[in-house]
């Protein structure tokens, strides 16, 4: 579970940005300002709000250690503040005096990235503010920049829509378009993935203009350097998203969209935890906390509300009871090892992957495959197992009895997971339908009339209906 537990609604304009530390939570506005608090208690520190910039702020984030607080605006300028006691430390002045869009610290503390209007990335020395490197990418704004976890690169996303992978000589070692309409916002996961020898892992995230959100997967080697790779597509928002963020344990994702919403997506086996409606205007911004189960969210309507995780949400990113996870035929084989540890039945992890059991394998083992395919020698663990399957066989025939007629794709009679709109007017499962024109049936499947055109668009209001409604029926 998920509750809102503070409101903030100090700041005159929209909210653009806000960033934890361990102790503190600070916001940055449209109205010009930074404003500290404490986490103790959400009282505003009795130096805030900070104002140096003359224009609006953009961006804030803390050193790792929460010792410094950099501010970057419009007026092209990135400011470090003191975050014990507000003042001003230095004036770092963007090269070219672009108005600057984000800045982020490297873990270690050493270096500071910002990103301005004009497509130019500074590196600057964080200890004697002095600019290291500088480097652009062409015709876009920067808006978006985050470093790996181990420090050892740094990524920037742009307006064009380029996500750019730099190291810290301020090299470019990759750029590829990301999202079609621009990007808005990246966020590493601190969490490695595991690898081999030599081999680190690292999870990245982007959102932007084209309401999705990606997440790829990138890996540094010692022998071939850097790789950045796609992974997958979350889904759940109708509008542009314009801000993710990963929890500080890597299992949960925040975003914030046009859509007014916060979607709280489960990352391992993917899922959509939670959404959240309590902003009445654009959502902007959100930050989980480093060491607590925190999330801030920011938005156009100029306030900050705070939300609090039970201690057991990060564990439901792999539960059975992840709304979607209730359809167990679509489960892969490691939300089946996920589902068995939830039983009780870890011990028998190994034996199903061995043999490559995912959720359709699941749906039809038998005591006989137990005992003859899987060897499984214990009657008692055997008998656990069938007795768990048939109560996931329960739980899908009670979900499913009641799904909303509009929910059901009219050519699979299941439910739909990627609704899309054909020319008919009718909204189908979009592997069903592609099926279908793939057979070179030209037809509607409703009206059996000639389909003006072979166009799909996807139906992402559907899909939100779909998702809350899964959501609600979850138990």
């Amino acid at each position: 579970m998920v509750r809102l537990i503070h409101t903030l609604a100090d700041h005159g304009d929209d909210v653009s940005c806000c960033a934890f530390s361990a102790a503190l939570l600070a916001t940055c506005s449209l109205d010009k300002t930074i404003r500290l608090y404490s986490l103790s208690d959400f009282a505003e520190l009795p130096y805030s709000p900070l104002k140096f910039h003359t224009y609006a702020v953009h961006c804030c984030c803390f050193s790792p250690s929460g010792h410094v607080l950099a501010s970057c605006s419009t007026d092209g300028t990135t400011v470090l503040w003191s975050s014990h006691s507000g003042h001003t430390l230095t004036v770092l002045e963007q090269p070219g005096g672009s108005p600057v869009r984000v800045c982020c610290f490297s873990p270690d503390s050493a270096y500071l990235a910002s990103g301005a209007a004009d497509g130019s990335v500074a590196l600057w020395n964080a200890q004697t503010y002095k600019l290291y490197r500088c480097g652009s990418v062409k015709d876009s704004s920067l808006v978006a920049c985050a470093f790996s976890p181990d420090g050892g690169l740094f990524v920037t996303g742009s307006s064009g829509g380029d996500l750019t992978v730099w190291d810290d000589r301020m090299r470019c070692l990759h750029s590829e378009k990301a999202h079609d309409l621009g990007i808005t916002c990246c966020s590493f996961s601190s969490q490695p993935l595991s690898g081999g020898e030599g081999l680190q892992s690292y999870q990245l995230a982007s959102c932007g203009q084209d309401c999705e959100i990606k997440l790829w997967i990138v890996t540094i080697t010692r022998v071939l350097g850097f790789e950045l790779k796609y992974k997958s597509t979350l889904s759940g928002h109708c509008a542009p998203v314009l801000a993710c963020a990963f929890s500080h344990d890597g299992k949960m994702l925040a975003s914030g969209s046009v859509d007014k919403s916060v979607i709280i997506h489960g990352i391992g086996p993917q899922s959509v935890l939670h959404t959240l409606t309590q902003h009445t205007r654009y959502v902007t911004t959100c930050a989980f906390a480093p060491n607590t189960l925190l999330l801030a969210t920011g938005s156009m309507d100029k306030t900050v509300n705070i939300w609090q995780f039970d201690l057991e949400t990060p564990c439901q990113a792999g539960s059975v009871n992840d709304p979607l996870k209730h359809f167990t035929e679509e489960w892969s084989e490691e939300d089946v090892s996920v589902w068995l540890r939830a039983q009780g039945l870890e011990d028998l992890v190994g034996i199903f992957r061995a043999n490559n059991i995912d959720g359709k394998e699941l749906l039809h083992l038998t005591k006989e495959s137990l005992a003859g395919d899987l060897k499984i020698e214990s009657l008692g663990l055997r008998s656990k197992v069938l007795r768990s399957i048939e109560e996931l066989r329960a739980k899908m025939d009670s979900l499913s009895s009641g799904i909303p007629d509009e929910f059901i794709c009219p050519i699979t009679r299941e439910l739909m997971k990627d609704p899309v709109i054909a020319s008919d007017g009718y909204s189908y499962e979009r592997e069903a339908m592609e099926s279908w024109i793939h057979k070179k049936k030209r037809t509607s499947p409703m009206t059996n009339l000639a389909l003006p055109s072979l166009v799909l668009t996807p139906n992402r209001t559907l899909k939100m209906a779909i998702n809350r409604w899964l959501e609600t029926h979850e138990k």
